[in-house]
């Protein structure tokens, strides 16, 4: 069936730039043009709206996304008081287990965690509370114990050698895999399906799905993979796993994602060079050079591209050493493909000049979340607490890294920050350095060609030409030109020629 939508603008990001309607054929763009439409099976009238291509987001975490819209919103509490508060409304409807996910103590007032104490006067059911950039956990004694976390590295201790409460690293993950294992195969679904809907109704037609055996088991792909076909928007799963015959027997081209070679600022895992201005210590790199380098190498020449996870410098030379000694090992007729390959690093927060340099010429490909910025970029905000003034203003050089020539897209590492384009898009515009700041139409090339590209699939979309999928929004106003995008939401959505939401 071939369907002709018929808008006030069609924006094709591509040659020709504009057009009146778009003619598709079932999963395809057949063409777009102006002036009298061709004949086709359905008229879709669409008068007085801009349609662009579908945004991509490049790092979703949909189960986490789905916890996050359906559970205990603690990502509004403002103190420890306000995110005990929040938690006690939930005790009262008398739950089996607690968890939740979204608590950013960076902002308050006085940044002081609940004590175990206070978790446990909470209630007696195991419950676990997830930072908001999910590297750190609150956690009672009851969910220590039932998820066996309690003698697991990465358990926060005080002086006398008591828990705090406080989980990172191996007893963060145990604890966040212990309630994750409790879900069902239905549950797990339903879940996806929320985060895909959500994604849906922002305009986004695809998401790169960042899927972490670690803390959520191998069945959250397994599941994933058994019904993507069904979900609304497309779904590009990369899996961080290191065993190589279980990626491949999945039939999947990718590897890893949050393959973590670093935590994060703000649970203090982010490895640094120089060590962290509010507290001591550097952070944690999580495997060494040789377990990477064999990783790295095997995965290239089994045709994979891979993906890791590094926001620290000192997590970011790792990852440049360590591809620098796989690409000098690598034969001639292998060196002409691994830049194709594209291997991507996600974050690359802290990248310097040098870094960004080398990462150009490795030919990396570079996954950046603007919306951190707006979240933790802002003075005195998380950046400027963990790294001080001067280091914390060279975070996140957008703009440095498009001009090196580095293969750049985004996302928004939903559920960290919200599954949302155009708030990604007022971020890039609005980075806290005015000279790393984007204009409209790169920030929107970010969110679409660019993200499409990290997953090799600039061919397939960010673009509406002919013979690309037919992944399209429509919206009352133009996303390249309304002053402020941010709210701005689709009338309707297209993903692979179907309509997945319309209002």
């Amino acid at each position: 069936m071939r369907t002709l939508y018929r808008a006030g603008r069609v924006r094709t990001l591509g040659v020709p730039a504009l057009g009146e309607w778009l003619l598709v054929d079932e999963r395809h763009v057949e063409r777009v043009g102006s002036g009298d439409p061709p004949s086709a099976d359905r008229v879709v009238e669409l008068p007085g709206t801009t349609v662009i291509p579908g945004f991509v987001d490049a790092h979703v975490h949909l189960i986490g996304t789905g916890l996050s819209m359906l559970g205990i919103p603690i990502e509004r509490a403002r103190s420890a008081e306000e995110l005990l508060g929040i938690v006690a409304e939930e005790i009262t409807h008398a739950p089996s287990k607690v968890f939740a996910h979204g608590f950013d103590e960076s902002g308050w007032p006085h940044r002081v965690l609940p004590s175990l104490a206070d978790l446990d006067d909470l209630t007696e059911v195991p419950m676990i509370l997830v930072r908001a950039d999910g590297h750190l956990a609150l956690a009672n004694s009851a969910a220590l114990r039932a998820s066996g976390a309690l003698d697991i590295e990465g358990v926060e201790r005080d002086a006398d050698g008591r828990p705090t409460g406080v989980l990172r690293r191996a007893a963060n993950e145990r604890a966040q895999r212990w309630f994750h294992d409790s879900l069902s195969d239905h549950e797990v679904r339903e879940l996806q399906l929320e985060a895909a809907s959500l994604a849906a109704s922002r305009g986004v037609t695809a998401v790169h799905e960042m899927s972490i055996p670690a803390q959520r088991g191998r069945r959250e792909v397994e599941v994933l993979l058994a019904h993507r076909a069904r979900l609304p928007v497309e779904v590009v799963p990369y899996v961080a796993d290191t065993d190589l015959p279980f990626v491949l027997d999945l039939g999947l081209g990718t590897l890893g994602g949050d393959l973590t070679i670093d935590g994060s600022l703000g649970a203090r895992t982010a490895a640094l060079l120089d060590g962290y201005a509010d507290a001591d210590g550097d952070g944690v790199l999580y495997r060494d050079d040789d377990e990477l380098a064999p990783l790295f190498h095997n995965a290239h020449l089994a045709g994979l591209q891979v993906s890791v996870h590094a926001i620290g410098d000192r997590a970011i030379e790792q990852t440049l050493r360590v591809w620098e000694r796989v690409y000098h090992a690598l034969d001639s007729r292998e060196r002409r493909h691994f830049r194709a390959r594209r291997h991507r690093v996600e974050h690359f927060e802290m990248a310097d000049a040098g870094q960004i340099e080398r990462a150009a010429m490795l030919g990396l490909a570079i996954s950046v979340q603007p919306a951190f910025d707006a979240a933790w970029g802002h003075p005195g905000g998380l950046y400027e607490q963990r790294l001080g003034e001067r280091r914390a203003t060279g975070m996140n050089p957008f703009a440095t890294l498009l001009a090196r020539g580095l293969a750049v897209g985004a996302g928004s590492d939903a559920p960290i920050t919200d599954l949302d384009p155009m708030l990604g898009i007022w971020a890039v515009e609005h980075h806290h350095d005015p000279g790393q700041r984007l204009g409209r139409e790169d920030a929107v090339h970010l969110f679409t060609t660019g993200a499409a590209g990290l997953a090799r699939q600039e061919d397939k979309r960010g673009r509406l030409q002919p013979g690309m999928s037919a992944d399209f929004a429509a919206y009352d106003d133009d996303p390249v030109t309304v002053p402020d995008p941010r709210g701005v939401r689709p009338v309707l959505t297209v993903s692979r020629g179907r309509e997945v939401f319309a209002r």
